[in-house]
């Protein structure tokens, strides 16, 4: 602390004793290490600090120091590859062109949608927050078991049937080792939030020992809550979560629509043999990759009927749980 108290003062000091070195100083102010002549700049460290989200402020100075040492690594290679004109080969090229292009399309579509949405209203918070109990108010953390049985559509037929008639887990298991079926199982223990969204209403319907069950080619997926306890969020907990998840469904929303005008407003020729037949999707559907969100942020298709499960959410949603 009374080192940076100094800063500003120093400053100061040299500004007015060298007003004409003024350029050349802060130019050297930024540098923080110099490799074979180039510079690397605090404006560097600083950009990649800024992908480090939750960094404490007793850990930024460590930090430093350590991107420091990596961008001196980079630069070192880059200007190995420079030596070697690799920065010339047409690969590399398209490459950095690829990286330039995705990092503006990326910045535009950022920039405009946080412009154009506004934040959740109070009434959409609590609106949310009461059409999802499961998650907030009756929220619980569970151990569950993700079972695969092999077999034919009549024999996990009839095991389902057994299973759903099981009072406990105890039975439930007996009644799976009884009917001589190959089966795998993965256990884990998460909070409903972790779990797919679209099955996050139908397990919080679950008492302990009770299953979802998914018919299938070959087999049968069973997930089987072996045991749960409450853990509510009260509305001031839920409140800054609920927002963000609107906020980013509200962008994801916003940019759907914003790419659709784009492309109706831009002239698009197909040419050679992408003329003959225009690929799926071309429309202008779906943002571009660099701005498309992270699944857990994308609100879940609608579950399928009681009688069965979304095998897909299931297998791309529990199964990425271990």
């Amino acid at each position: 602390m009374p080192r940076l108290a100094l800063i500003p003062v120093l400053v100061a000091a040299a500004l007015l004793t060298a007003c004409s070195k003024g350029d050349k100083e802060a130019k050297a102010s930024q540098a923080a290490a110099s490799v074979n002549g180039q510079e690397v700049t605090v404006h560097q460290i600083n950009l990649v600090l800024e992908r480090q989200p939750g960094l404490k402020p007793e850990q930024v100075d460590a930090a430093s120091r350590q991107v420091l040492e990596g961008l001196i690594d980079q630069e070192i290679a880059v200007q190995k590859a420079e030596e070697e004109k690799m920065d010339r080969d047409p690969k590399i090229v398209q490459l950095l062109d690829a990286q330039r292009r995705n990092i503006l399309a990326r910045a535009y579509l950022e920039k405009t949608s946080t412009a154009a949405i506004g934040s959740p209203t109070p009434d959409e918070v609590k609106k949310y927050f009461d059409a999802k109990p499961g998650l907030f108010s009756q929220r619980r953390i569970y151990m569950l078991q993700e079972f695969t049985v092999q077999g034919t559509a009549e024999e996990t037929k009839a095991l389902q049937a057994k299973l759903e008639s099981a009072p406990d887990v105890p039975a439930f298991a007996q009644a799976l080792k009884d009917s001589g079926l190959k089966f795998g199982v993965n256990q884990v223990t998460q909070p409903a939030e972790s779990l797919p969204l679209n099955l996050i209403d139908r397990i919080a319907a679950l008492k302990d020992g009770q299953a979802l069950y998914e018919q299938g080619n070959g087999g049968m997926k069973a997930v089987l809550v072996v045991a749960s306890r409450p853990q509510p969020l009260t509305f001031d907990q839920s409140k800054p979560l609920i927002e963000r998840f609107l906020t980013e469904t509200k962008r994801q929303e916003w940019l759907q629509k914003r790419v659709k005008e784009l492309r109706a407003e831009a002239k698009v020729d197909y040419i050679g043999k992408f003329a003959e037949k225009p690929a799926s999707g071309a429309s202008g559907a779906s943002a571009p990759a660099a701005a498309t969100p992270a699944p857990a942020a994308t609100p879940a298709p609608a579950a399928s009927p009681a009688s069965g499960l979304d095998a897909d959410a299931l297998s791309k949603g529990l199964s990425g749980l271990k």
